[in-house]
């Protein structure tokens, strides 16, 4: 039997609003994310300022002026436009994340509401935990790492204040970094120990939904580990130091998942128990 255009039209309005609704919400993340860009584009230089802290100071404890130079004539203003795109996802995001919560808050329950709303929140706290982790604690360690393989006059060779060394010939090694390559070194750590930190958030959400079990998490430890092992080689520069320190942070973030997950689940089994909805195994 055909369909008739009115059913045709009932069946499809539930997609076209939902269509809608996502394009609306696209529309309004896209547009906190280009207004925020514009904004950091205005203030790209006291942002750098800031992110140059961490490699000013290791410079400084050496007695050494902080510089970093342009290998292209380009180079400033790409820096500034990065500068502009990352300070502006991060701007945007309490934005892009609410306009995602408006989304799919109407088809969830309530109680599915109140189990989603705190991790939604929890997401750009512990995002804001481990960005403030590595800038203040792994980066300031690791330029002072770095830099220790400096050797001989820590000058430039044409620096009219450098000093006549009794070998003429020796060669020095002495740091001269680029902005762009600085630049996407911090963002780097910054993104990856940002994003480190949702995992305790993503496992126990999905705890949460008991897709995942303590048992069954504590259980893949040495898969995870390989894995864990496996991405902090990706988003890490290619120095075992960097990779062994991000490793050490996401292994204890997911130690952190299992205790987590291993609570819920006996909160979980206590309101069973009381409603007498739970059933032992062992009696069955």
């Amino acid at each position: 039997m055909a369909q008739r255009p009115d059913d045709i039209d009932d069946s499809s309005a539930p997609l076209i609003e939902h269509l809608a609704e996502l394009r609306t919400r696209l529309i309004w993340s896209v547009l906190a994310f280009v207004l925020a860009a514009i904004l950091c584009y205005f203030v790209w230089q006291p942002v750098f300022n800031f992110l140059t802290h961490p490699i000013c100071g290791a410079l400084a404890k050496r007695g050494q002026e902080c510089g970093l130079i342009m290998l292209k004539v380009q180079e400033g203003f790409f820096l500034a436009m990065q500068i502009a795109m990352f300070g502006g996802f991060i701007l945007a995001f309490p934005v892009i994340a609410y306009q995602l919560w408006r989304f799919i808050a109407p088809g969830l329950y309530r109680s599915e509401k109140q189990a989603f709303l705190p991790f939604l929140i929890a997401s750009p706290v512990m995002f804001a935990l481990g960005a403030g982790f590595a800038y203040f604690i792994i980066l300031p360690w690791a330029f002072d790492f770095f830099l220790g393989f400096q050797s001989g006059p820590l000058a430039l060779p044409d620096d009219p204040a450098q000093p006549v060394t009794s070998d003429p010939e020796m060669a020095g090694i002495v740091f001269q970094g680029s902005i762009s390559e600085y630049l996407s070194l911090t963002t780097k750590f910054i993104l990856a120990f940002g994003l480190s930190f949702q995992l305790p958030v993503a496992l126990t959400l999905m705890g949460k939904a008991g897709l995942v079990s303590a048992a069954g998490l504590a259980s893949m430890r040495r898969y995870a580990i390989v894995l864990i092992l496996v991405l902090a080689a990706m988003v890490t520069p290619p120095d075992i130091v960097s990779q062994i320190v991000l490793f050490s942070v996401i292994y204890a973030l997911y130690e952190v998942a299992i205790q987590l997950v291993r609570r819920i689940e006996a909160k979980r089994e206590a309101q069973l128990r009381a409603e007498g909805l739970w059933v032992d195994v062992d009696d069955e």
